[in-house]
């Protein structure tokens, strides 16, 4: 290549923003402003605008770009969370005349089912989404996802038993499934456009506050419950029956935040980086730019960022090609690092809640009395067990993961918990015997390590380190490697927790928690720091250049 060329190797490089607005205006690059532009002057515009993006100060586009992807993953986590308080209230409803234990009790197969029908839905919808956002653009399905959660979620809420037998507990695992396609789809399209259009000074932070909504989407359901509960009192006092319209008021209210953040997906313009690097648009890259940051460079000698003329052949991305990338070892040892890491979080993830009713009984939120106070005494329990170590762990990490890094929380986080569960697995039964209290210091420990660990970096890491052909896709794949572990939980260790006796093997899984820890710590050293570099510097899409 020319001189002028190999100076375009690093995408974002050391230069300033003044040197490429010096560059376009010189006689080799008038091209750009007269519209007789060469394949060159394409690769400076797309050098400028990537540097307006990473350099730009952070505005308001940036917080409504969080808070527009942020309120999915409140929908996404209320969503979830509020089926574990309306499975518990719907056995009040539904086996209010069994026998014995099974009175007012969801069936613990049902329960089961219906619970993990959303994570089955949402390995699909992280791949396809993943896939399509790659193939078609973040813009074409960014609102379809949610749309799709909007949809499910009311339905759900209007589930009945019909006529030729199909019980009310299969129509809601229809309903569930199909929501969790659209939840699995919100994953990698709201984590790569935020990470797209993120400055890089900021980007970790923007990322994981996205991811941090799910904690107040928690937190939520349950205050919606406890509303929802104090409203009914009476009625539920008089017949239990009217319990039946609290459920389904829970659930149903899930679509509302999602019907208010429909809009904004919808009229979200598409990244930069897609338009230039896959649509090969530079005029309308240029253009997105102008209309959301703005022209950042406050040089005097720079010039605005000009649209190119050069309009290249669009290349969408194709599986002969993420194969050809992805056979490199050193492409490759990402992916699977990020995938198994994010597998084995999840596993324990979404394990450990099987604690969650000891520790309810321990702090006196659980036991028997009315179905209106055991349900009232049950979310406000949720409530401050996600205040004590959910929801600090999630800002924590939001207010230092652009200081300590990625991958720094990551192994911080992996190694607390491989020591937490060691200790709960091995004395279980000896620290409940001898001191509840630190038993629920010790699990409030391993939920505020989860969240300020690799539950959010895991999420954040796959958002960063692949090229923007297949970025979305490599992060569909690793969600739904966690997503898989969560099944492995949910379907799998809780028809376990109970072998030898009520929660007798609990011990056990704990120990297998920290197994899946150790695994996770291992496969952190495939995954790379991407803290205060470039998406093009992190997936060396500067070789493209040449």
């Amino acid at each position: 290549m020319s001189s002028s060329s190999n100076s375009l190797q690093d995408p974002l490089g050391s230069h300033k923003l003044g040197e490429f607005a010096g560059h376009a205006k010189s006689d080799n690059f008038k091209g750009i402003y007269t519209g007789e532009a060469t394949d060159d002057d394409a690769l400076v515009v797309r050098r400028r605008a990537l540097a307006e993006i990473d350099n730009a100060k952070f505005g308001w586009f940036h917080v409504k770009a969080c808070l527009v992807a942020g309120i999915g993953f409140f929908t996404d986590s209320y969503d979830i969370f509020a089926i574990n308080l309306c499975s518990l209230i719907m056995g009040y409803v539904y086996y209010a005349n069994a026998e014995g234990d099974a009175k007012n009790s969801t069936p613990t197969n049902i329960d089961m089912w219906v619970k993990g029908s959303t994570q089955l839905g949402c390995i699909i919808g992280q791949f396809v989404f993943g896939y399509l956002s790659d193939r078609l653009g973040r813009k074409r399905i960014y609102g379809v996802e949610l749309i799709i959660i909007i949809v499910c979620t009311l339905g759900g809420s209007f589930a009945g038993n019909t006529a030729r037998g199909l019980s009310v507990y299969w129509v809601l695992f229809i309903w569930r499934f199909i929501l969790g396609i659209g939840i699995g789809g919100d994953y990698p399209v709201s984590a790569i456009i935020t990470s797209e259009f993120a400055t890089t000074k900021n980007r970790g932070a923007m990322i994981a506050a996205v991811f941090a909504m799910q904690g107040f989407g928690i937190v939520a359901a349950a205050i919606v419950a406890i509303i929802v509960l104090a409203a009914f009192k009476g009625a539920v006092d008089g017949d239990q029956q009217n319990l039946d319209y609290v459920w389904r008021i829970i659930m149903g209210l899930g679509a509302v935040p999602g019907i208010i953040a429909l809009y904004f997906r919808l009229t979200i313009p598409e990244t930069p980086r897609y338009t230039l690097d896959i649509e090969k648009d530079t005029h309308k890259a240029a253009q997105d730019i102008k209309n959301t940051i703005g022209n950042t460079n406050d040089t005097e000698d720079s010039a605005p960022l000009q649209p190119s003329a050069v309009q290249a052949k669009v290349q969408k991305p194709t599986w002969t090609e993420f194969y050809h990338h992805f056979k490199k070892w050193k492409n490759f040892r990402v992916l699977m690092g990020t995938s198994v890491t994010w597998f084995a979080l999840d596993v324990a993830f979404y394990g450990v809640n099987l604690n969650s009713s000891i520790i309810l009984q321990a702090i006196g939120f659980s036991g028997k009395g009315t179905p209106y106070h055991e349900l009232m005494k049950t979310s406000a329990g949720n409530i401050i067990l996600n205040l004590l170590g959910t929801l600090p762990g999630y800002w924590v990490t939001v207010f230092t993961i652009d200081r300590l890094g990625r991958r720094t929380i990551q192994f911080i986080g992996f190694v607390v918990l491989l020591v937490l569960f060691c200790i709960l697995g091995f004395a279980y039964h000896q620290i409940l015997d001898r001191s509840v209290a630190g038993f629920v210091v010790l699990f409030t420990l391993a939920q505020f390590f989860q969240n300020f660990g690799p539950n959010t970096t895991t999420f954040i890491i796959p958002s960063e380190a692949f090229p923007t052909r297949f970025r979305s896709t490599c992060h569909g794949i690793s969600a739904a490697s966690g997503k898989i572990g969560a099944v492995i939980a949910q379907l799998g260790f809780f028809q376990l927790k109970n072998r030898g006796g009520k929660n007798a093997f609990i011990p056990h899984l704990i120990q297998i928690f920290a197994l899946f820890m150790l695994i996770g710590l291992i496969f952190t050293w495939f995954v790379p720091e991407t803290k205060g570099k470039s998406l093009e510097e992190l997936s060396e899409e500067s070789e493209r250049d040449d």
